[in-house]
């Protein structure tokens, strides 16, 4: 495993192009190392001799005396090789490049960046960058950035991120929301070490207790789910992933390479790996901190406190569309409330004290709410109160909210006349949000947190063990679609499918039909056509030699007139399946993260209802049942008016063995089963296409 210290925890380090001008990124860099009372050793190096910042500048490596162990690199890009093997020469393993003029810049500088690469691996340097502004650490403390100072507070929440603009931007953000940080991680065009080696090497930081991300993309998809999964299972990880609306996969041939794209697969792989996937910045940010300073809940139950009815109603709407709802409180709650409060208040969730409320009544309001076994949770709100001083409601809370085993989170609402109540809030590391939806957007990330960790279970990365032999069916054409070997290959994985066989003229319909057995459905076999019934190429109940016979006749006039430029193989004959609840499951393989599966309401209008869930797989049953119960199709196994119950675990179980089949065979594309029909004990596969 490498050893990312000398990046965090260096004996000494040398700034190579520190700069006695203030207006020179190495100028920028001295300062703030200096500044940030650094105790280990400080070097500069340049070309021009003297002194800077009471040190002296050697004018190269050689010359610098020991310790060092993380270098700095800021000089031209042409240059940095030589700086590089400087570095070797020196025994150094960590060095941070900031320059850029690298691969954003074009063919030219993605060449230089190419052989910088090539160099440190030789001689087994780590590189962060190029292209970053560095990287610092409040504790130890260590600033090698080149923003503006000071640093951002003391904090527990460590900051990785792919642009180094929102790295300024932030830092400045934090010093004004007092927001702390433990860690702040730019990496800039990621040569070298990438996301996924940060999360690793942060996460054993014991100042930090949530880890955030800026993404724009991952370096090895697969790698960072499986780190990713270590990770958070440890600590809480919250990402930002921009670039939501790229164009996903164009030629897609199922629906499931239609409706998948390659944010759907961004998604499923925060949801595999157990990571926070934030909306804004702002959220971002939020959850990180209500994750890093309260308590788990142990349930969804949340209670409202509040001085004014119609920020209580904003609350409960907000609770209920984050997935959270109302505690019902005890009789013996809502009576002791009433001892305490004005005849008018409201003694039912939300608890309103109405605009009177001292400090004493949300002190003592809030103490019953936490005695309540009902109450998972409480969501706070203080507008300015009338009568009294908001930081003297915050003093008065704040002792209850710090012994509490349930989290309290603050709507503090205002702005001039809540300041003071923010500080206080903020010294004593209580989350306080401006708003009543923000708040409970962060309460709702804190019981998603507690459900993982207590489900959390060891998955698997790569498959262990075989349902079935060596010589299980394979592709023999993987570069074309393979539509007829498609139900033998769901078969080989255990996975049931409606006998069907290929028949290329009517009369060997007939004969297919006599092997089958009535009644029978007659499909149109075509590469072409996605959209079988709308070429009016399906025909059901068949229960005769003869309607096969005129059925095989009449299925090839109505298609090559519906779609004359269609390849037409023949017919498929299947047995019919009983009656049953329709899904569709299928899978198209990521580029970035493997096979992406998906079930949802099949049928015809797939896509137009939009009805699905994906998740990366190999999927366990426990992944498979969530994905299904996320759906409308899959709520509704479980009977729905006139429609009984259906096999709900049997569903689950194809979509298992389905992203089994789909993680041997890396040569399949897509492969859709749709429908798949869901009886009251078992399911079939009715219609199996796959593309490889």
């Amino acid at each position: 495993m490498t050893d990312y210290s000398p990046f965090f925890t260096p004996l000494g380090i040398a700034i190579v192009g520190a700069s006695a001008s203030p207006e020179k990124l190495g100028y920028g860099v001295a300062r703030n190392l200096v500044n940030s009372s650094y105790s280990g050793a400080i070097h500069f190096v340049s070309h021009r001799a003297g002194n800077l910042f009471g040190r002296p500048v050697y004018p190269d490596l050689a010359s610098v005396p020991n310790p060092v162990d993380l270098a700095v690199l800021i000089v031209p890009a042409p240059g940095m090789a030589a700086a590089l093997r400087a570095c070797a020469g020196r025994n150094i393993h960590a060095a941070i490049v900031m320059s850029s003029g690298f691969r954003e810049a074009g063919a030219e500088g993605a060449a230089l960046e190419a052989g910088i690469v090539e160099i440190a691996r030789q001689h087994g340097i780590r590189l962060i960058g190029p292209n970053c502004i560095g990287l610092l650490d409040t504790h130890l403390p260590l600033d090698t950035t080149f923003l503006p100072p000071p640093m951002p507070p003391k904090g527990d929440v460590a900051f990785i991120s792919q642009s180094g603009a929102i790295c300024a931007a932030i830092i400045d953000w934090a010093r004004g929301q007092g927001f702390g940080f433990s860690r702040l991680i730019s990496l800039g065009n990621q040569a070298d070490v990438n996301e996924t080696d940060m999360l690793a090497a942060v996460v054993e930081d014991e100042n930090t207790r949530v880890l955030t991300l800026y993404i724009e993309s991952v370096a090895d998809g697969r790698r960072f789910i499986e780190e990713a999964s270590r990770v958070t299972r440890r600590k809480p990880v919250v990402a930002l992933k921009v670039g939501r609306f790229e164009a996903g996969q164009k030629a897609a041939a199922s629906h499931t390479g239609a409706l998948a794209g390659s944010d759907t697969a961004y998604e499923a792989a925060f949801r595999k790996a157990g990571i926070f996937r934030a909306a804004t910045s702002e959220e971002m940010f939020d959850w990180a901190s209500a994750l890093a300073s309260c308590p788990l809940p142990a349930g969804r139950g949340i209670a409202v406190l509040t001085n004014a009815g119609g920020p209580g109603v904003i609350a409960a709407d907000a609770l209920e569309t984050n997935g959270l709802h109302l505690a019902k409180l005890a009789d013996s709650t809502r009576q002791r409330l009433a001892g305490l409060l004005p005849p008018a208040a409201g003694l039912n969730n939300p608890v309103d004290m109405l605009a009177s409320a001292s400090p004493e009544d949300y002190a003592a309001c809030l103490r019953l709410l936490l005695d309540d076994a009902a109450v998972d949770g409480v969501l706070l709100i203080l507008p300015p109160p009338p009568m009294h001083p908001a930081e003297s409601v915050a003093e008065a809370v704040i002792p209850l909210i710090r012994a509490s085993g349930k989290p309290v989170l603050v709507a503090l609402m205002g702005e001039a006349l809540i300041q003071e109540a923010a500080e206080r809030f903020r010294r004593a590391r209580v989350p306080e949000y401006r708003f009543p939806e923000r708040a409970a957007s962060a309460l709702a990330v804190l019981a998603e947190r507690a459900e993982f960790l207590s489900h959390v279970e060891v998955r698997r990365t790569t498959p262990t063990g075989s349902d079935s032999s060596e010589d299980q069916v394979r592709l023999t054409k993987p570069d074309q679609a393979v539509r007829c070997d498609a139900p033998s290959l769901v078969a080989a994985y255990g996975i049931p499918a409606a006998p069907t066989k290929l028949a290329q003229s009517a009369s060997a319909a007939v004969q297919v039909a006599a092997e089958l057995g009535f009644p029978l459905v007659m499909k149109i076999a075509s590469p072409d056509i996605l959209h079988k019934s709308d070429a009016g190429g399906v025909t059901l109940g068949l229960r005769s030699e003869q309607e096969i016979y005129l059925a095989y006749t009449e299925m090839m006039n109505r298609v090559t007139t519906a779609a004359p430029q269609a390849r037409i193989e023949g017919v498929l004959l299947q047995r019919m399946v009983p009656d049953g609840q329709e899904v569709i499951v299928g899978m198209v393989r990521d580029p970035q993260f493997g096979p992406l599966m998906m079930f949802g309401s099949g049928g015809v209008e797939v896509e137009g209802l939009k009805d699905v869930a994906f998740a990366l797989g190999p999927l366990d049953q426990a992944e498979a049942s969530d994905m299904i119960r996320r759906t409308w199709a899959g709520r509704k196994l479980r009977g729905f008016r006139s429609l009984p119950p259906a096999d709900e675990a049997a569903a689950a179980d194809v979509l298992v063995k389905l992203s089994r089949l789909a993680f041997d065979h890396p040569e399949i594309a897509e492969i859709e089963i749709n429908p798949l029909r869901v009886l009251s004990q078992g399911a079939v596969a009715v219609d199996v296409r796959l593309k490889s």
